[in-house]
């Protein structure tokens, strides 16, 4: 496991993207975890997000929640160097 984790609900709309390959090739130490269910209601019919360690990450469109999960993983990592 990594130590970033970036969970992605199932029926999220950034399910569009392959995110899961996406993330994990270009960083290696990052985690991403696939669930049936985040329990924030709606949330993830209304816009395309993810969990960057229990932070929540959104974008209007799944590119632009992309380049935002990639800036919170960049600053998680930091935090590590």
């Amino acid at each position: 496991m990594g130590i970033v984790v970036v969970e992605i609900c199932d029926s999220n709309l950034i399910h569009t993207l392959d995110v899961e390959s996406i993330i994990e090739s270009e960083y290696p130490e990052v985690a991403v975890l696939i669930s049936d269910c985040l329990n924030y209601c709606g949330l993830c019919r209304l816009k395309p997000y993810a969990l960057v360690n229990n932070r929540r990450i959104h974008g209007k469109t799944p590119e632009e929640a992309l380049d935002k999960i990639r800036t919170a993983i960049e600053e998680e990592l930091a935090i590590y160097q």
